[in-house]
């Protein structure tokens, strides 16, 4: 079977091994002659960087570099990379790397032409009809690991670093142009990583699944998602180099995105607090945290986690089934068990359950959640207490 396909859903994806070779004519398809190159620091240092960097000068000589994206960028972040679009003359970007550096990205493609703050695209409300849509740069998402998604997402999450809160910035326009999603790149990314990221693709798809909003396509993408981080997360994370792993896991993160326009939920809700809080990966968020809330959430989605569990070809199809097999996936992947594995405590319950009830993914949980109720998962997830 090939692995080699172009999509349009939601965006053109240009998806396959070896497709990054394409880069300079995608940028071309859209008039883009001078991108601004976008990635974390990280990255920024390794040989998969090299190679894209080395295309867009060979190809673009015009092209600019934003190296300097952190693991959970702020607002600060993408004035720095806009100051540097406009200075440098710029007509698109190009971002590569995970959520973060995709997010930003996006961000500063969104803000090239804009004269309004960042914070006044908040998805809160109508703000998004705020943009000056003429203003907003074409731009070209490559991603490196397969967990966010964002390469397909039509917004950004960005640290408000001023109140301690993650926002989610918001508009349709953000959605980049053409995504190269070439599973080679992935091919480094460390056991650790690949574990995280894989699990949050596998919660974007869980989530999108469990939220009682109606959307059936983004029900059956899920549900499909899930299937493949099922059989595929193990292979990929036991053996990086594995080429169909890692492409069905880089579907399984691009369909998990796209399903969770049908919402998310409170996984989410706590992990976008816990990351502006205690600047935690958020895949690892995700990953430590959902069974507390697979578990509050029991008596909303006992029956679909049994029809999961029976497209899943789970040895035993029931809540408890679906729940056992997450359990035993977090510690075959290494993922710890608690909060207090990575250093958090409950000092800040209160103020993380207050972030979590203000999230916009509590809206999709299948059960209504109080403050009260995320401080009591919260402290779950910190003592392991399921």
């Amino acid at each position: 079977m090939s692995l080699t396909a172009n999509w349009n859903y939601p965006t053109a994806i240009r998806f396959g091994a070896g497709r990054i070779k394409e880069l300079v004519s995608v940028c071309q398809e859209l008039n883009i002659h001078k991108p601004l190159l976008v990635t974390d620091a990280g990255l920024a240092t390794l040989p998969v960087f090299a190679q894209v960097k080395a295309l867009l000068s060979e190809g673009l000589p015009g092209t600019g570099v934003f190296d300097q994206v952190r693991p959970n960028p702020g607002g600060s972040d993408v004035e720095k990379g806009v100051a540097l679009f406009r200075q440098g003359g710029h007509d698109g970007v190009v971002s590569i790397g995970g959520g973060s550096a995709l997010d930003v990205g996006k961000a500063i493609a969104l803000m090239a032409g804009q004269t309004l703050p960042l914070w006044d695209f908040e998805d809160v409300g109508d703000n998004w009809t705020r943009v000056n849509v003429a203003g907003v740069a074409p731009s070209v998402a490559i991603p490196t690991t397969s967990g966010t998604g964002s390469e397909v997402g039509r917004a950004s999450l960005i640290i408000d670093e001023e109140n301690h809160r993650k926002v989610i910035i918001f508009h349709p326009s953000m959605l980049p142009k053409i995504v190269l999603a070439d599973p080679e790149l992935t091919a480094g990314l460390p056991p650790k990583l690949t574990a995280a990221t894989g699990v949050d693709a596998f919660v974007h798809n869980l989530e999108a699944y469990c939220s009682p909003f109606y959307h059936p396509m983004a029900q059956g993408v899920a549900l499909e998602g899930m299937k493949l981080v099922h059989e595929y997360l193990q292979q990929a994370y036991d053996d990086g180099s594995n080429i169909e792993a890692r492409s069905q896991m880089l579907a399984a993160s691009i369909m998990g995105a796209t399903a969770f326009q049908k919402g998310l939920g409170g996984v989410h809700a706590l992990s976008h607090p816990i990351g502006a809080v205690f600047d935690t990966h958020h895949g690892l968020a995700n990953a430590i945290m959902l069974p507390y809330v697979l578990v509050r959430n029991k008596a909303a989605i006992a029956d679909k986690l049994a029809a999961a569990a029976r497209y899943l070809n789970l040895p035993d199809c029931s809540f408890e089934g679906f729940l056992q097999w997450v359990l035993d996936l977090r510690q075959s992947l290494g993922i710890p068990h608690t909060l207090a594995d990575i250093g958090i405590d409950e000092s800040q319950a209160q103020l993380i359950a207050e972030g979590a009830k203000k999230d916009p993914s509590d809206g999709g949980n299948p059960v209504e959640l109080s403050v009260d109720d995320y401080r009591e998962i919260f402290i779950a997830a910190v003592k392991g207490i399921l």
